[in-house]
């Protein structure tokens, strides 16, 4: 029997090998697929970043692999990408864990993007996906409502620069665990990020 897909979805600026030692972690499990989101690492670089396109870049390499079905985990925007690909194709994914990501509620006091000679990624997509950050579409929240799947949020606490409990609170059936290690939960504190996951998963 084939093992069952999971996909990881990376946050911005980073690309799949930000997901080192969490692939092999769950390799032993699952077909791990780890791409690069549009417009970073190894992915092209279209010009256009709406987060709901993102979203369908997903479906369609699922759909080139041939997979019906698949757990989604995603940090940050990879996190946002997840739960659009969940309530906009609900049969799809069976179990969805969002890592610290920000609820799609309109942002303030965003410190401006400033361009430097970072590289590994395009910037016009950090210019459209922070504009999206700041203010996005209203239908976002309402359509938070319509995930199926069983769904862990996973917040990174007090140093985290968002709130995942307004996140959980929309979906429906949402299980809400704090852990207190900032926004590179999966990075800071590997150990109880991968306790979390496996205690999801495996219920």
């Amino acid at each position: 029997m084939a093992a069952p897909v999971l996909v990881l979805l990376h946050g911005r600026t980073a690309d799949h090998n930000d997901w080192n030692g969490i692939t092999q972690h769950l390799a032993r499990r699952y077909r791990v697929l780890a791409p690069d989101l549009r417009g970073h690492g190894a992915s092209e670089h279209p010009g256009a970043y709406a987060i709901p396109e993102m979203a369908e870049d997903v479906a369609g390499l699922l759909d080139a692999l041939g997979v019906a079905r698949a757990t989604v985990v995603g940090h940050s925007l990879g996190g946002m990408v997840a739960y659009h690909l969940a309530m906009n194709h609900p049969g799809r994914v069976t179990r969805l864990v969002i890592e610290d990501s920000a609820a799609p509620d309109p942002m303030r006091d965003r410190p401006p993007l400033v361009e430097d000679g970072s590289t590994g990624f395009d910037w016009r997509m950090m210019h459209e996906t922070e504009r999206q950050f700041v203010d996005p579409d209203p239908a976002w929240s309402a359509g938070l409502a319509r995930i199926t799947a069983p769904t862990l949020v996973i917040s990174g606490g007090a140093a985290s620069p968002f709130h995942a409990e307004r996140l959980a609170a929309r979906i429906p059936g949402a299980e809400l665990v704090t852990i207190e290690a900032g926004h590179l939960i999966h990075v800071t504190e590997p150990k109880a990020f991968k306790r979390e996951l496996d205690a999801f998963l495996t219920y």
